[in-house]
């Protein structure tokens, strides 16, 4: 194991040979420097783990230090050392981005405690977590054994997100590895629940079913709308539950959440049909049928999502709901400032609807833009690329304005997305909707055993374009590659995020009552 490698600086370091010797005897290599200027120097050419910083130095001060190693080295922890308790020197240190701060006199123990806390900390996390995983691991294989309703498969797949964002604190990617595997057999079995259950839940008289995308207003948000009390209905498009916890972690402090459930997204798991069903309160064949003008079909060019906000008034009025309401779609930051300088007219709605579709953006740049795909390489880097949109958003800065005027915040979304992996072969003619975890269409050639085939779409309540028409939906971690050309476009998808499909990612979709902490 490599040595941990110690530079520490004090204008009086000769008086710490003792803590020197102490360390130097638990293993550690320590290098010493006498000045601000020397440090930045030495910190050019090593490679340092850790620096202890004396404060109160002539010449260049422990903050100047401080400052000029950053520029060189922004990762590196830095231990700073004072006889100073004044706070304001605290807090400038602390701005500094310091990893602990000590006082003079300190003793050699309390260093070394000091050296643990900071470098140990991961490796003493990762242990925690890896023991804490494995003594999980056979709960969740006797979960995907034994889940026979939705409830079940939402208890178990809240358990699989957690644990997901658990392992990322863990330098041992063996445990993300075993995980990924039982994520991959849960999703298994799920394609087969789903399967063989929904076509029952779309049935009026079924009554053991989740609430699906039809039913999100009316048991999820018109319920929460109080008179004289102003409701935000957040639509985040194709934002998956994983990615909504790393949002709701950021929102820790700020608001709490009352309530945090799952809904399951109609089929196909698109942008088209779920988000269109949520506004209308209705499937898509009800749609066509009943308000053709508003529907697109998916040979059509025109744009799918266009007519969101008179399907809800429609739905407003089929339900007998007289609110005041406002819709709002956010494409891009001058969006959500447009948005968010109308706050005040807002508050004196019931009902504000803002759509952001920065998630649903980012997976097709991911498909299609090289250093995006580079950067969102996994699930773990797609958290990521989502936590920092967020929180540099205008939808983070709306969320602090809320708060102040403690206004309540349904959060949820119209479908999720799921990182392909295995390329399934069909064939199709021209007229067969382009979407690589679904296909709709009158000439389809595939292998029935390996998707999801309606050959009567009215049953799954779906819309089509010819009497002949049927869809196939795509299994976990599948996606639907025609067979002119396969072996490029399998390339080229393999290990992009799509949606459309039956998965759990993309199916048991977050909603969350938060309120003002």
């Amino acid at each position: 194991m490599r040595t941990i490698k110690i530079l520490w600086t004090d204008d009086e370091v000769e008086a710490l040979k003792p803590h020197i010797f102490f360390l130097k005897e638990k293993g550690y290599e320590i290098d010493t420097c006498s000045n601000g200027n020397d440090t930045i120097d030495l910190v050019r050419q090593n490679r340092y783990d850790l620096i202890f910083l004396d404060e109160n130095m002539p010449g260049l001060s422990g903050i100047e230090t401080l400052r000029l190693i950053r520029e060189v080295r922004t990762d590196i922890p830095v231990v700073m050392i004072t006889k100073s308790e004044e706070e304001d020197l605290m807090e400038t240190a602390i701005g500094a981005e310091i990893a602990d701060y000590l006082i003079k006199p300190v003793k050699p123990k309390q260093v070394l405690l000091a050296i643990k806390k900071i470098l140990d900390q991961r490796r003493l996390i990762t242990e925690k977590t890896t023991t804490d995983y494995r003594q999980e691991f056979s709960v969740i294989s006797n979960m995907i054994s034994a889940a026979a309703t939705f409830n079940d498969w939402t208890e178990l797949y809240k358990k699989i997100v957690f644990w997901e964002t658990e392992l990322e604190k863990s330098t041992d990617s063996g445990m993300d590895e075993i995980l990924k595997t039982q994520e991959n057999e849960a999703n298994n079995s799920f394609s087969k629940f789903m399967m063989s259950n929904y076509l029952n839940w779309l049935k009026p008289e079924t009554t053991n079913k989740p609430i699906l995308s039809p039913a999100l207003f009316a048991k999820k948000i018109f319920p929460n709308v109080k008179e004289h009390r102003p409701l935000f209905f957040i639509l985040i498009d194709n934002m998956r539950f994983d990615q909504w916890k790393t949002i709701s972690n950021e929102l820790s402090g700020l608001y709490r959440v009352i309530e945090e459930d799952v809904y399951y997204s109609i089929l196909p798991t698109a942008t088209q049909f779920g988000r269109n069903s949520i506004f209308a309160g209705l499937m898509p064949n009800q749609i066509a049928e009943t308000m053709p003008q508003f529907w697109v079909n998916d040979d059509e060019e025109e744009g799918k999502n266009n007519f969101e906000e008179k399907l809800f008034n429609s739905q407003l009025i089929h339900k007998g709901l007289k609110y005041k309401w406002s819709y709002h779609k956010i494409f891009n930051s001058a969006d959500g400032k447009k948005v968010n300088d109308k706050v005040r007219s807002m508050l004196e709605n019931d009902i504000n609807i803002l759509v952001f579709n920065f998630v649903d953006m980012l997976s097709h740049a991911r498909t299609d833009v090289g250093v995006i795909r580079d950067m969102a390489n996994d699930e773990r880097a797609y958290r990521s690329l989502t936590r920092s949109w967020f929180i540099h958003s205008s939808l983070f800065e709306l969320l602090k304005t809320l708060a102040s005027h403690q206004v309540k915040v349904v959060f949820s979304t119209d479908h999720g997305t799921i990182r392909v992996q295995n390329p399934i072969k069909i064939i199709g003619d021209r007229k067969t909707s382009s979407n690589l975890r679904y296909k709709m269409g009158r000439n389809l050639d595939y292998d029935p055993k390996k998707v999801f085939e309606l050959i009567n779409p009215e049953k799954a309540m779906l819309p089509k374009t010819n009497i002949s028409s049927r869809y196939i939906f795509a299994l976990n971690k599948d996606f639907l590659v025609y067979q002119n050309n396969y072996n490029h476009f399998a390339g080229y998808y393999k290990d992009t995020f799509q949606h459309g499909g039956i998965s759990m990612q993309e199916v048991m979709l977050p909603v969350a009552l938060i309120e003002p902490a």
